[in-house]
């Protein structure tokens, strides 16, 4: 199972601070990825909400959290059996920019294009770890459930759409961005896809503290919660977190970051296993 959730939002026709009344300098997209026949992740955050005074909510949601809570959060997720991916832009260099290839995948798709490809970065990770994983238990290849946190103005068939034109590009040879690719091995963009209520989703909501924190990290002056994420932080076969567990885009960003925006990217280039 991976749980997908996201801060910011995807807006690149106006950025802040290039347009003072534009969408996010920053899109964070993450995945919590768990066994699926586990199960567990309603009596994690239950204990969590528990170690943090709020056991009477039902739901845990990152971002109004007091900084010892996020903190206290964070450190928690560590402790459990999943893993953790995050893909963060700073789309200041992408101000005003469309992606014709990318809207050409689904028509209706528009200027959510964006997130999409943002999708596909944070998919070619999960699926890379998902099939190494399912190899090392298994024996064989298992497809990997993708649960969506919903939002207004996105459909998921367009991702459904967007996923099968990639995987027929791919059996071609003919991926425009080569770099990387899905495996595709643990991926039915059809069957198992799904977009829930962050609400009804415990799983979401562990991912939405991903994502948040490491929003947070950029723009805000406290890291620590994203740090404390470090244990359970997908790492390459290199043992490295970053461009692995952690993506950053534009790839070239650290050259022109403030250092207040190096800090947590200094921190997880520096973490090897």
């Amino acid at each position: 199972m991976a749980y997908i959730d996201e801060s910011g939002d995807d807006g690149v026709a106006s950025v802040r601070p290039i347009d003072p009344n534009g969408a996010s300098e920053w899109f964070v997209l993450s995945a919590l990825v768990v066994r699926a026949e586990a199960q567990r992740e309603t009596v994690w955050v239950r204990d969590i909400l528990k170690q943090i005074r709020l056991e009477q909510r039902r739901t845990l949601h990152f971002q109004p959290l007091d900084d010892w809570r996020r903190a206290m959060v964070c450190a928690s997720i560590a402790k459990l059996p999943v893993r953790c991916f995050a893909v963060i832009s700073n789309k200041a260099n992408m101000h005003g920019y469309r992606n014709k290839k990318a809207e050409a995948a689904s028509v209706l798709a528009g200027r959510t294009w964006f997130y999409w490809w943002i999708t596909r970065l944070l998919l070619e990770r999960v699926t890379d770890f998902c099939e190494q994983r399912s190899y090392r238990d298994y024996g064989e290849s298992r497809t990997v459930r993708l649960e969506f946190a919903r939002r207004k103005g996105l459909r998921y068939g367009h991702l459904q759409a967007y996923l099968c034109w990639l995987r027929m590009q791919s059996k071609a040879n003919a991926l425009f961005l080569r770099r990387g690719d899905l495996k595709w091995s643990v991926v039915d963009p059809i069957h198992q896809i799904a977009a829930i209520d962050n609400s009804e989703r415990a799983g979401l909501q562990l991912s939405d503290s991903i994502a948040s924190s490491f929003y947070q990290s950029v723009t805000s002056a406290d890291v620590s919660p994203a740090i404390a994420l470090e244990p359970r932080m997908a790492r390459g076969r290199n043992g490295q977190v970053f461009e692995y567990g952690l993506k950053l885009m534009p790839d070239n960003f650290l050259s022109r970051a403030t250092p207040e925006q190096r800090r947590i990217f200094d921190h997880y280039k520096a973490a090897t296993k």
